[in-house]
């Protein structure tokens, strides 16, 4: 049972990981009904971003590696600032030169554009870090808090809330702002939009910005748990992009209750065949999508003719 209650807490902190990374396909889906399948590249970069902002404030080359008396939360604080606001200017670009230009026309031109733009980006920071992975230690320490015999570590801890308030800040921004409304306006009809006054397109380069800052949030949040690289991103992204077709890609809420829902899957199936989690996930999305097409929580469409 002690076995399981670990599976269970590991897997929670690893799927509010998902869920962090799903919320941002949720931003730009909830606009142009598009993604960024570069994300996780964005991912990647961001978390090298923020660690290399972390070894200039202790006085260290950007490819060298974090003592954990090196590291402060403030500093850490300030990190993720800075990678939140180059990874929301990144995105953007993303924005003018691979999705601009394919909105509203029919066919899939933007899919490749956004791959295509997420090579770039990993080409890019290959070229400033390598391949080599960077360990960061975590700003709240390694030490593991030990409940009734299972061990969490605190950083998993921060990841979870950072998941939760991100969600519930989406929700409420969604819900009860002005800019929420005019966002499901430009989500429901881009055109009915433009007719009441709404800026279509500055709704869109907002979208694309926070959704590529989120990625620079979580990037340099996991990488204490996962470290560093350039090589980290794919992987996440596509689990996360899962979690968000199970949960519903157009609720923020059903983007967490997926990431967690993956995780503590995951987590529980390696506890007896590791060699099974890849096809219990993937089994999963296939019956989520053949009996409830739009998630678990996904509003859904109904068209009238």
């Amino acid at each position: 049972m002690v076995a399981l209650f670990q599976a269970i807490v590991s897997g929670l902190a690893l799927g509010a990981i998902y869920g962090l990374v799903a919320l941002s396909f949720n931003i730009t889906y909830s606009t142009s009904k598009t993604f960024n399948f570069g994300q996780g590249d964005f991912l990647a970069t961001g978390g090298l971003i923020g660690v290399s902002v972390l070894l200039l404030l202790a006085g260290k080359p950007h490819y060298a590696h974090l003592l954990p008396q090196e590291l402060s939360l403030p500093g850490f604080a300030f990190a993720v600032g800075v990678s939140v606001v180059l990874l929301g200017i990144g995105g953007v670009l993303l924005y003018f030169s691979a999705i601009r230009p394919f909105v509203g026309k029919g066919g899939l031109n933007w899919v490749i554009s956004t791959i295509g733009f997420g090579i770039i980006v990993q080409s890019g920071a290959l070229a400033i870090w390598g391949p080599a992975s960077i360990a960061v230690p975590s700003p709240l320490g390694d030490a593991t808090l030990r409940i009734w015999g299972v061990g969490v570590r605190p950083q998993e801890i921060l990841i979870g809330l950072a998941a939760l308030a991100v969600m519930i800040a989406l929700d409420i921004t969604l819900r009860r702002t002005r800019f929420g409304k005019a966002l499901r306006a430009v989500s429901f009809s881009p055109q009915a939009s433009t007719l009441v006054g709404i800026n279509v397109e500055r709704v869109m380069i907002i979208a694309f910005a926070l959704s590529s800052g989120l990625a620079g949030l979580a990037g340099l949040l996991i990488a204490p748990v996962t470290t560093a690289s350039v090589f980290l991103g794919l992987n996440l992204a596509l689990k996360a992009f899962s979690a968000a077709i199970v949960g519903g890609l157009t609720n923020p809420r059903g983007c967490i209750l997926g990431g967690f829902l993956l995780g503590v899957l995951e987590a529980v199936v390696a506890l007896w065949h590791a060699e099974l989690r890849e096809i219990t996930i993937f089994t999963l999305i296939i019956v989520t999508l053949a009996t409830r097409p739009s998630g678990l929580l996904g509003q859904r469409i109904v068209e009238k003719i």
